[in-house]
């Protein structure tokens, strides 16, 4: 969401840096709803001045003992007239406000210019992809072999998209997320939050998957609510409506939630195994910072999302996303890519994204010294970010195809074994 005021006078400057993100911002369409609303304002105003020196003329007539029955009839008439057009005015803002809602952010200028993610930019690559002495196996291969992944009973229970881990596979995902929540709480600041799974469309219009995303989201029927698509969604509405301290920002939170995603648009990609599923776990980081130190924000919270691979020992590039495929409510995206041997390439672990003020101006997310109850200073819209610190069964599945054996079995990453209480996986009997 932009400032309505800065949106007004700079229509054509933000239409020119939304084209770099292939959406074409109907100028016209805004410019004929605000010209509409400000000629209503104008005779709104217009006929108040006129109605006040009407009414000041009555007046002195009736002191004069003559008959004003006439003119207070046209000043009541001038009445209904001023309310009709406050009125028209209201509906047309609110008109603005809702078209409004639909415009993407506009990018960070460092955000590299392109159509697709075809023009995304390596910045960053860390750790040597595996060498096998035989042939490695993707993770729908090697989980069953193992008897720690069941996809036919995971359909049978619900339907396609979704999984049942099973034994130690079970056991490798809780161990990741307890594993990550620790590293994050304890070596990188953040405070954990265990957050509803289940949140309002206030929570969803203020982060941004409303109204435009609905499609993607698992809806309650006849109900408000919405299962969570991911934990940025209910973290970031924690702070919904509220004036923060600017002198304690940041507030950095991390926060473990299962992600419940419908994958509309994404019919035949991604459709075997565990990368694209109905139902995932995820630990979610989620930051309100200054705006003038966001993008160091930016920097810090990707490096927290990496160092959980290096520490898994597992290997990885960094991507800027170009202005085509970065997402509608980022002003600049990393996406963090492992390598996954059983596909031959990298695959998007972690987006790491700031928002700027977009998310806070539809949240209501500001900040000043002193928070809310000081009288200093006027408050302003904090930036929001985020970014997945991982996506848990990705990660899963990363350490399943890098640290794959010759007979099948896997390897425990080292940093995973107090937690897993096992150095191999292999299959039961």
């Amino acid at each position: 969401m932009y400032d309505l005021g800065y949106f007004r006078h700079n229509l054509d400057t933000i239409a020119l840096r939304l084209a770099d993100r292939g959406f074409a911002l109907d100028v016209d369409a805004f410019r004929s709803l605000d010209a509409a609303r400000r000629a209503a304002l104008t005779e709104s105003e217009q006929l108040k001045a006129q109605r006040n020196a009407e009414s000041q003329e009555i007046g002195k007539l009736k002191k004069a003992g003559q008959d004003t029955a006439a003119r207070q009839g046209a000043v009541r008439e001038m009445g209904e007239r001023i309310t009709a057009l406050e009125t028209n005015a209201n509906e047309l803002d609110e008109q603005f406000k809702l078209m409004l809602a639909g415009v993407p952010n506009t990018p960070h200028p460092s955000v590299p210019t392109g159509k697709s993610a075809d023009a995304n930019m390596e910045v960053r690559r860390w750790g040597t992809p595996p060498a096998f002495s035989f042939e490695p196996k993707a993770h729908w291969d090697l989980g069953p072999g193992l008897g720690i992944l069941d996809f036919d009973r995971a359909a049978k229970i619900t339907g396609a998209r979704f999984v049942v881990y099973m034994g130690l596979g079970a056991k490798l995902e809780r161990a990741l997320i307890n594993f990550m929540l620790d590293v994050h709480t304890t070596q990188h600041g953040y405070t954990e939050v265990l957050p509803p799974f289940v949140i309002n469309s206030a929570s969803l219009y203020g982060t941004g998957q409303l109204p435009k995303f609905e499609v993607d989201l698992f809806k309650l029927q006849g109900t408000d609510y919405y299962l969570a698509p991911t934990a940025e969604v209910p973290v970031t509405n924690l702070h919904r409506d509220e004036i923060l301290d600017l002198d304690k920002l940041p507030l950095k939170y991390c926060a473990y939630t299962p992600c419940f995603r419908s994958e509309a648009g994404s019919y035949g990609r991604d459709v075997r195994g565990i990368i694209r599923q109905h139902q995932f776990q995820k630990v979610e980081l989620v930051k309100f910072a200054r705006p003038e130190n966001s993008y160091e924000e930016l920097e810090s919270l990707t490096r927290d999302a990496e160092d959980i691979l290096q520490r898994l020992g597992l290997p990885y590039r960094t991507v800027v996303l170009c202005t085509g495929d970065v997402g509608a409510s980022s002003a600049k995206t990393y996406d963090i890519e492992v390598w996954l041997p059983g596909q031959n390439g990298f695959k998007e672990i972690s987006s790491c994204s700031n928002f700027e003020g977009y998310q806070a101006r539809r949240a209501s997310i500001r900040a000043k010294s002193g928070g809310a109850k000081s009288s200093k200073d006027k408050p302003d819209f904090v930036h929001t970010l985020n970014g997945s610190g991982l996506a848990v069964g990705r990660t899963w599945l990363a350490i399943v195809e890098n640290y794959q054996q010759a007979d099948g079995s896997v390897v425990v990453p080292e940093a995973l074994r107090p937690y897993m209480g096992v150095e191999v996986i292999r299959a039961a009997g």
